[in-house]
């Protein structure tokens, strides 16, 4: 059932807090916003032009650790113009996000993976007179991130990559290493992979890359669930990173930002242009700009290059999305799901990103996904 507005009605505090143990965040900010005059009663805070119109209580979301780090700066900043809002978002993975989505328990979820067409069945039991859709709302690469004493620079293409990470590869000073890095001295060490031990969006865009860019030596279906043998795993993208930071001869996946701010060296990418990619929010937003919408109706879910080999364009990237309800959110929670996303699609909203090692979402897409979440019921 359609959610029915009826006059006067303010959207309620939302129901029991789940708290997130990485993210507990308290409203703040100041008792100077005013309404606006444009009519609609909205309240926008004199600080920002984020508009916190019907918003109040506590909102509750969960999934995608890939954009913890600019979930962080968005809530901080939202909560600081939207006095009386608490928002809760707990980092986890994609695969568990869209399943607490599903069993109506957070108000949206964030994943690295467009919502498989089983999982959109499963969201219409939530949804009622909808079903989720996917709005991307982040972007970014997906470094390669290594910790080997005496090599602060590196370069790899895609079939060596796959075969560290399915085992084949066991040394740094393997030949096809050794090629692909003249002038480096490579130890004699060996190659300690790390990957999440979790489902996760962040695994099956790797596997995405991978399968297009190096079909032989990766024959895996791009999964959330890690397909391949060998290997140690880690929980989340902090936790990869945080074993690549400790262990000498280390290498894994996860977002920039994590390498960023933990100074992880990333491998930079060949491939196949004139010279090998570095992982940057700015190569990153090169691949993402060629995206095309494949999604129907309001489902704004993206089709990636990830064999591309333009000048500049780094191809390990993902896009994460948050998943909603196109029709039928629940009515406690849906006047602050709007505000909230309608900051972070801002112009305000996205630029943040790239201060954080993401790319902020091509502006023709974004302005879809403006429409989209402002058409929410």
């Amino acid at each position: 059932m359609k959610l029915q507005r009826k006059n006067g009605l303010r959207a309620s505090a939302l129901g029991a807090l789940a708290v997130s143990g990485a993210l507990v965040l308290t409203a703040c900010g100041s008792d100077d916003n005013s309404d606006s005059t444009g009519g609609s009663g909205a309240k926008t805070s004199a600080a920002s032009n984020i508009k916190c119109d019907g918003a109040q209580g506590k909102l509750l979301a969960s999934g995608s650790s890939a954009q913890k780090n600019a979930m962080d700066l968005w809530v901080k900043n939202y909560m600081a113009a939207c006095s009386g809002v608490e928002i809760n978002y707990k980092s986890s993975s994609s695969g568990e996000g869209i399943v607490a989505f599903n069993q109506g328990t957070v108000g949206f979820a964030g994943s690295d993976s467009a919502l498989k067409p089983e999982e959109v069945d499963e969201s219409k039991k939530i949804c009622k007179s909808g079903q989720g859709i996917n709005l991307p709302m982040v972007g970014g690469p997906i470094a390669i991130g290594y910790n080997l004493a005496g090599v602060d620079e590196l370069s790899l293409d895609a079939p060596t990559i796959a075969n560290i990470f399915n085992g084949k590869i066991k040394k740094w000073n393997d030949p096809a290493i050794v090629k692909q890095n003249e002038g480096t001295s490579l130890p004699d060490k060996a190659i300690q992979a790390f990957h999440r031990s979790e489902d996760s969006g962040t695994t099956q865009n790797l596997g995405k890359y991978l399968g297009a860019a190096a079909k032989s030596e990766w024959p895996y279906e791009a999964e959330k669930k890690w397909p391949a043998p060998g290997g140690q795993a880690a929980s989340g993208s902090s936790g990869v990173a945080a074993q690549v930071k400790q262990v000498d001869g280390a290498i894994g996946y996860f977002e920039l930002s994590y390498a960023t701010s933990q100074s992880i060296p990333a491998v930079k990418i060949d491939t196949g242009a004139t010279a090998p990619v570095e992982a940057t929010s700015e190569n990153a937003s090169k691949a993402i700009a060629a995206a095309k919408v494949k999604g129907t109706g309001k489902d704004l879910a993206l089709e990636l290059d990830y064999a591309t080999k333009a000048d500049g364009a780094y191809p390990i990237v993902l896009v994460t999305y948050e998943v909603v309800c196109d029709t039928g959110n629940k009515p406690e929670t849906l006047d602050t799901v709007k505000s909230f996303l309608t900051y972070t699609a801002s112009d305000e909203g996205q630029k943040v990103l790239s201060t954080a090692g993401y790319a902020p979402i091509p502006t023709e897409i974004n302005a879809k996904v403006r429409e989209t979440v402002a058409g929410l019921k």
